[in-house]
């Protein structure tokens, strides 16, 4: 190299509206058509190559059950053996690959999505995931976009952090790629992860085996296909497809496992982390676990808070996609005094939110993924409206006849401990408890003490001291916190992402923080003039 190179600065993808008329709409909508006409077939890729099992499973419309839109090959452990020679074969190049190098796969990537592969990608993610279209846009092009050009600048960053050097000498640091490869799994309600979760370790020299779930492989085929067409090499990233335990199993027996890149339920998470202890003494290095395992995210009001503010946040923060978001707002702390006013402008919005198929730009949600959830979220409900501690404020209906629909539904608990304020549902439902005015700190130590998960949370107030109270005594609740705004919508670059408690290890997606955990640090000391004679000057004299 013949020059300090740097990545282009960058700045977040404007965000497409969709407008009534507008140029994009019209392009959407036939690539959208396009799409549902063919039946793809989905390989595994394995050292570039496709891999075909004939042990199949199919990617379905989940607002519209009926439909498959591919049939996918499941790998097995002879499929992951030969998944995990490919990454060591590409390794080694890889490894040695300029970083700038590999960094413009990643930038030439982003280009292409922000240019000819946004719809391809909005569209999966519409049909594959039944996002709407700005549910669709704010991840599957702007978040991936982001990503991939926000990641060079920080691993740039990270690679110019140099230590100081005395007389005589010059130290430098390296930051060398992992000694194995990298396990990626992801999960189905955000192609960005999906795009992230493999490419950030791949961006600092490693090779990857991706696993996405079964509900998220029909936009995930999509996002390797573009990085192929972005440049990257064969075996950097191998997609296998498949179950946990067939998949997961091997990949966590070999000695070549150097590191785990996770965003899935916490039960999976600690499961992996229990094997991988037990295996540990058969690894060549201790392996870097990075995780991001969901969370029972809150909304806390005080009485000085602006309510049509608190109640357009609880319906966007609690319903958009589903409340299929690690960042949902699943519970609210809300204070007597503006409950009737709160009460009055939930029943109010949610009586105008549209739900049903999101090519009918019009709707406001869609259906949640797949049957299993559909029957999770729906024995919830129906807990509640059991329950002598409930009352359904709103909604409470399900229907999975043609896809799976669950009405956007509240929940009034006069419990504290009310399972449904307590446990992660992952769907369209919000619990919801009134405190009284005068005990505010008890409310703050309820709401601290009412999940095992520390992912989001938000604060609704509009007096100073209070927001200053209320976010110190809630400091370990959430990794991400916000002050009169929705708990959801993260941006790379701008508000780095991850929990703690049960929600993960808090390695922040989006930022240098979460990549140097894919790096292993060389400290390398080179002395011009070194001792030719071991005596020092002290021992001069007695």
């Amino acid at each position: 190299m013949n020059g300090t190179f740097r990545v282009p600065q960058p700045v977040n993808e404007p965000i497409k509206s969709y407008a009534p008329g507008s140029s994009e709409k019209r392009s959407l909508k036939a690539k959208l058509a396009e799409l549902k006409a063919s039946e793809i077939e989905i390989p595994l890729i394995i050292g570039g190559e496709e891999i075909r099992t004939g042990r199949m499973g199919t990617c379905i419309v989940p607002h519209d059950h009926g439909h498959v839109l591919a049939r996918y090959h499941k790998a097995g452990k002879p499929e992951v053996q030969r998944a995990i020679d490919a990454a060591r074969e590409a390794r080694r190049a890889w490894a040695a690959t300029p970083w700038y190098d590999r960094a413009a796969v990643l930038l030439k990537a982003a280009d292409l999505l922000a240019g000819p592969w946004r719809d391809t990608l909005n569209a999966a993610t519409m049909l594959g995931q039944s996002k709407t279209a700005f549910q669709a846009e704010i991840d599957s092009a702007c978040e991936v976009i982001d990503f991939w050009r926000f990641n060079p600048y920080f691993a740039q960053q990270i690679y110019e952090n140099q230590p100081i050097s005395s007389p005589g000498m010059w130290n430098r640091t390296e930051y060398r790629a992992l000694e194995g490869f990298v396990f990626a799994v992801t999960p189905f309600n955000f192609t960005s992860i999906g795009a992230n979760l493999p490419t950030s370790p791949a961006l600092m020299g490693n090779t990857v085996l991706w696993k996405p779930a079964s509900t998220g492989v029909y936009p995930a085929y999509f996002n390797l296909r573009l990085l192929e067409a972005a440049g990257l090499p064969p075996g950097v990233i191998n997609l296998v497809v498949g179950s946990g335990g067939e998949v997961g199993d091997p990949v966590l027996a070999s000695p070549e496992f150097a590191g785990i890149h996770f965003t899935g339920s916490t039960s999976v998470f600690h499961s992996m982390w229990k094997t991988i202890g037990a295996n540990i003494a058969t690894y060549k290095s201790y392996p870097r676990i990075v995780g991001e395992t969901g969370g029972k995210d809150f909304v806390f009001a005080h009485a000085s808070a602006d309510v049509d503010a608190l109640v357009t946040a609880l319906v966007r923060g609690a319903f958009e996609y589903q409340g299929q978001k690690c960042s949902a707002a699943s519970r609210a702390y809300i204070p007597s005094s503006l409950w009737p006013k709160v009460r009055a402008g939930l029943l109010d919005q949610l009586a105008q939110v549209k739900m049903g198929d999101p090519e009918d730009f019009t709707n406001f949600m869609a259906a949640v993924i797949d049957k299993a959830a559909f029957e999770s979220i729906k024995e919830y409900i129906d807990y509640a409206k059991a329950s002598g501690e409930a009352e359904i404020v709103f909604g409470g209906s399900c229907d999975d006849s043609v896809g799976y629909y669950i009405q956007p539904t509240v929940v009034l608990t006069t419990d504290p401990n009310f399972r449904l304020l307590r446990e992660e549902i992952f769907g369209p439902v919000l619990t919801l408890f009134v405190y009284d005015d005068a005990k505010l700190d008890e409310a703050l130590a309820l709401c601290d003490a009412g999940s095992d998960y520390g992912l989001t949370g938000a604060v609704f107030a509009r007096d100073r001291g209070v927001i200053a109270k209320i976010a110190d005594a809630l400091v370990n609740t959430a990794g991400n916190f916000y002050i009169n705004d929705k708990p959801t919508g993260a941006v790379v670059g701008q508000q780095p992402f991850g929990g703690a408690r049960a929600s993960g290890t808090n390695d922040k997606a989006g930022s240098m923080w979460n990549l140097i955990r894919w790096a292993s640090v060389r400290s390398i000391k080179e002395t011009f003039v070194p001792a030719t004679h071991f005596a020092y000057p002290f021992m001069g004299e007695k």
